[in-house]
């Protein structure tokens, strides 16, 4: 047993990609940078956990409200009792957010107990997981949020140098001649696209006939294959998925914004995917990926967007359950090379397991100081025209 003395929120802010980049042009208004909301707890014996919650990236200070809501209830008790803590946290929050806000601050929490009780046990986290024996993992690279030939070039050009041979890109239904470019492209590589519709920010979501319709169009041009099709229907279309999944011959995902294990087996139980793709940073923590993988019929592949915290939780979680695919997010964050240290390695298209104690996150009064948190620099999800190429541009490129 070891009691938690403390519990507070970080708040961090760091440049992220650069100001022509269309992510930041869409969903930055006040310039590339990126704010994480981090948890530190610190045990009575001297050893201190770190979570991240994907709520900090778009809403930092709820992040700390609710983190400063919660900490008075779990300090003086075991820190190393995970599940026990995860309970207290379900009791103070559940009734007024059941699913939302809530689970991304109890899934930073959580992370924090495992980084915490792994470090006291002086092993890496994925130890807690399971009895893997898997020393690596396929990466997919995690990008295609590109406006330009030179800018999908540049990162083919980047996988291509770390042996990755899967790509995700960005696209809606008009993007049918670009699709069709870059899956072109991408042959040239002997690398094998997926597609993320980003439905679950779109405001209305498209239905599943406009998504039939771009694919059979994109298939006509290209004549190649779509490695899988990610959240192409809005959250709550569920029929919209499922009408997917039997229509067309692409392995279809989706689950990234699922906060509790229950909904998400509720969904596989209801055959929509062909895979899921649980968040820690979301779901409840690193144990909820956990009972995910172990309900799932065919192997989850974790979501990883959000800082090094996450992304780290995340990996530990898929090496503990004998994940075979994994998340490489492709747009340059300052604080990852950093927070990363020698942890996060890909080496021929492969992650290696990460060996350090915890999550293997660096985290110290330095970072804090030198990327400390600037209020404006917050996601929205309230996405503007960044004024991309017609898809016209792309058939003329063809």
């Amino acid at each position: 047993m070891s009691k938690i003395e403390n519990i507070r929120t970080i708040l961090l802010s760091a440049e992220y990609g650069d100001e022509k980049h269309p992510e930041i042009l869409e969903c930055f208004p006040n310039g590339p940078k990126r704010t994480i909301g981090l948890v530190e707890v610190t045990l009575e014996n001297g050893v201190k956990g770190y979570g991240e919650g994907y709520l900090g990236v778009f809403a930092p200070n709820v992040f700390k409200s609710i983190i400063e809501l919660c900490a008075p209830y779990l300090i003086g008790k075991d820190g190393l009792d995970i599940l026990r803590r995860y309970k207290d946290l379900c009791s103070i929050c559940d009734y007024w957010s059941l699913q939302g806000a809530a689970r991304h601050t109890t899934s930073a929490i959580e992370i924090a107990l495992v980084d915490a009780k792994s470090k006291t046990q002086k092993c890496p986290a994925y130890k807690l997981f399971g009895n893997s024996t898997k020393d690596k993992i396929e990466v997919y690279g995690s990008g295609g949020i590109c406006d330009t030939k030179e800018h999908f070039i540049e990162e083919l050009e980047l996988l291509k140098k770390l042996g990755i041979k899967k790509y995700k890109i960005r696209a809606v239904p008009s993007d049918i001649h670009k699709t069709a470019w870059i899956l072109k492209e991408a042959r040239k590589y002997e690398i094998d696209i997926g597609i993320d519709m980003c439905q679950n920010l779109a405001d209305p979501p498209i239905d599943a006939d406009e998504v039939i319709n771009y694919i059979n169009n994109v298939k006509n041009i290209s004549k190649e294959k779509i490695l899988f099709l990610e959240e192409a229907v809005g959250p709550m279309d569920i029929k919209g998925f499922k009408k997917l999944k039997e229509t067309l011959n692409i392995d279809i995902c989706g689950g990234e914004v699922i906060t509790t294990p229950l909904e998400m087996i509720e969904r596989i139980n209801l055959d929509i995917y062909n895979f899921v793709q649980p968040d820690a940073s979301v779901i409840g923590g690193m144990h909820a990926v956990k009972e995910v993988f172990e309900y799932a019929k065919t192997k989850p592949v974790v979501h990883a967007w959000g800082g090094p915290v996450a992304i780290m939780a995340n990996y530990h979680v898929a090496f503990g359950c004998n994940g075979n695919l994994v998340e490489f997010p492709m747009i340059p964050y300052k604080l990852e090379p950093i927070m990363f240290g020698d942890q996060r390695v890909i080496k021929n298209g492969n992650l290696l397991r990460p060996e350090n104690p915890g999550i293997g996150i660096t985290m110290n009064d330095k970072i804090e100081k030198d990327f400390s948190f600037d209020k404006e620099s917050v996601y929205s999800c309230v996405v503007v025209d960044r004024g991309q190429p017609k898809d016209s541009f792309w058939k003329e490129q063809a």
